[in-house]
């Protein structure tokens, strides 16, 4: 059947794609448990019928505040096929940061998924006269007066359907392609977030563009563990039920090790970060193994980062590589596959770069990562790898109906049906980042040879010394990350005289290392002060320095006793450095540099 808008997705789910096993959540006894398409679209359709009865009408927004679960699915088409706009919220913002999304968007009722959430929604409500409904997902969270239950609500639709049938189904899923199918609060690194309205037509264009290119299929079991509060793991999603996908929840990003076995997904999706710990932890498990198998370890790791550097886009390996590579396998890469699960077809990642010698080290052992590149604007993607076309270091072509070009200080526009309706309630910003009908991304790039597209900054990040060289500090700021002793780095500059940089380790890593080099435990500033630790960090940014032009050079750093968090501001809820709140929490560190 033909899908227009996002509410045609449930129905062609019912008509090609029946099965047991839809959806996929862990149960509080920690058993597995199945949704049957059946299921999951019968309660689509009644809680959609009981948001009508509450008078959710075409167009009103209902905020969605919850972690991960079957229910953030099937209340988000609930909303669409009601006819109205999903806001989606992260559950861990503060309740006036939740405020001010409320507010701004108007949002006539909200879904929350417990006892927290509520807690948090009711010491706010006071300043939200339009908000109606509070529905609470959790059966066992509380229901004080003014609450609703996500099961009622339910109820409520299907006995309003009962008594009206078939006059109150007759305008679910009306929607129109050039309908606000939901507003998603950007993570705000440089303001107040702002609000990207995007309508049905611009996910639709997104989803049957990436299906086109990328091989999702009914048989697949695809693991979900990043938020769908963000733009990139709910399109995924969508992707995969519009492929008829099973989609499994994990339990949380902390239980991913144990879910990947357990579930042994055929496809999921991530971010850097999580695929440079999975190598870590490879890494540390080499070192506790005996001697001749670490050595084979280490062989097979060279291996593998050779063999992936060469089969890229038009490249190749020798016969000898080959051979290699195939004896690697039956010995090290077959039982890193295992522990994820065994049946892995592909990942997924984008939101920020991956290091290039981590793409390759995976290719190489034979576990595929298509690295894509896109923003909340733009429903999200923009362009992405191909399997068998991987351009490592690249962020792939554009995707079919997406036109990109450089401009001419070097800055990535964009136009086409994915690019978003504006900025709700915010004209003015609106006007700031479209271009006579080309979206303004704020990234540096440019094409390579192969046509893919090559991020190397932010705009608004590139740096100035004070001798007028340019520098991009996210290039050398992920060299510096695919260091196993450092976690998190933000490189530093802009008018001052030369480059520096502000270093977290990994604090396990750390632990390890005084672990095996007989250094005495201690308080975190204690450690390290610890020559040793001082030599170890110092030849590793001498390792880094090796690969940079002369100006680009790191000549000062300081090594942090703390990681840069969400709950200080130092980062966005995508894991993005928030530059000026770093700089403003270390300035004292940072004069100490360049004293």
């Amino acid at each position: 059947m033909e899908v227009r808008t996002l509410c045609d997705i449930p129905a062609q789910l019912l008509a090609e794609y029946r099965k047991s096993d839809q959806i996929l959540y862990r149960d509080g006894g920690g058993a597995w448990q199945a949704i049957p398409t059946q299921d999951l679209c019968e309660r689509i359709r009644s809680l959609a019928l009981g948001f009508r009865r509450l008078g959710v009408a075409r167009g009103d927004r209902v905020a969605l505040l919850a972690e991960n679960r079957p229910e953030w699915s099937a209340t988000d088409y609930a909303i669409l096929s009601a006819g109205g706009v999903t806001v989606p919220i992260y559950p861990t913002l503060l309740a006036e940061q939740v405020r001010f999304l409320l507010h701004d968007s108007g949002a006539k009722a909200i879904v929350v998924s417990g006892a927290d959430q509520v807690e948090k929604i009711l010491s706010i409500r006071a300043g939200l006269p339009g908000l109606k409904e509070i529905i609470v997902i959790a059966p066992s969270a509380p229901l004080l007066p003014g609450l609703r239950s996500w099961n009622d609500l339910a109820d409520i639709g299907g006995g309003w359907s009962a008594g009206r049938a078939p006059a109150a189904e007759e305008d679910l899923g009306t929607a129109g392609p050039d309908d606000v199918a939901s507003i998603i609060y950007t993570s705000g690194t440089t303001g107040v977030p702002k609000g990207v309205m995007l309508t049905h037509g611009n996910f639709i264009h997104n989803i049957t563009a990436c299906c086109a290119i990328v091989p999702f299929v009914s048989s697949d079991v695809c693991l979900s563990f990043l938020p769908l509060s963000h733009v990139y793991e709910r399109m995924v999603e969508y992707c995969y039920l519009y492929r008829g996908a099973t989609i499994a929840y994990a339990e949380s990003i902390d239980t991913l090790a144990r879910d990947l076995k357990e579930v042994q997904p055929t496809v999921a999706c991530g971010v850097p970060r999580v695929f440079e710990k999975m190598h870590r932890r490879m890494l540390d498990a080499a070192e506790e193994l005996p001697p001749l198998r670490r050595l084979i370890f280490r062989w097979a790791m060279a291996v593998a980062r050779r063999h992936g550097a060469l089969s890229g886009k038009g490249g190749g390996s020798g016969p000898l590589l080959a051979a290699q590579q195939r004896l690697a396998d039956r010995l090290v890469y077959s039982k890193l596959r295992d522990r994820l699960g065994g049946r892995l077809r592909f990942f997924i990642t984008g939101s920020a770069p991956l290091p290039r010698e981590i793409a390759e080290f995976f290719h190489g052992a034979g576990i595929i990562i298509l690295e894509g590149y896109g923003l909340t604007e733009t429903s999200p993607v923009i362009s992405l790898n191909r399997i068998g076309e991987v351009c490592f270091g690249t962020v792939g072509a554009p995707i079919d109906g997406v036109e990109v070009r450089i401009a001419d200080d070097g800055e990535i526009l964009t136009r086409g049906p994915s690019v978003m309706r504006g900025y709700f309630n915010n004209e003015e910003a609106t006007r700031e980042v479209m271009r006579e009908g080309w979206f303004c991304t704020g990234d540096i790039g440019r094409f390579d040879e192969h046509g893919c597209l090559v991020i190397t900054d932010r705009k608004k990040e590139v740096l100035k010394t004070s001798g007028g060289k340019m520098i991009a500090p996210q290039p050398i700021e992920n060299q510096l990350r695919a260091d196993r002793f450092i976690a998190q780095a933000m490189v530093l500059g802009d008018r001052r005289r030369f480059i520096s940089a502000l270093l977290v380790p990994d604090f396990e890593q750390i632990k390890s290392y005084i672990a095996r080099k007989g250094i005495e435990d201690a308080p975190v500033d204690t450690l390290l002060r610890h020559p040793q630790i001082v030599d170890l960090f110092e030849r590793r940014v001498a390792r880094v320095n090796e690969r940079l032009a002369r100006y680009e050079r790191i000549k000062a750093f300081r090594v942090l006793n703390q990681e840069f968090s969400l709950e200080s501001g130092e980062i966005t809820l995508t894991l993005k450095l928030r530059r000026k709140v770093i700089a403003e929490h270390y300035g004292d560190r940072i004069e100490e540099m360049y004293a």
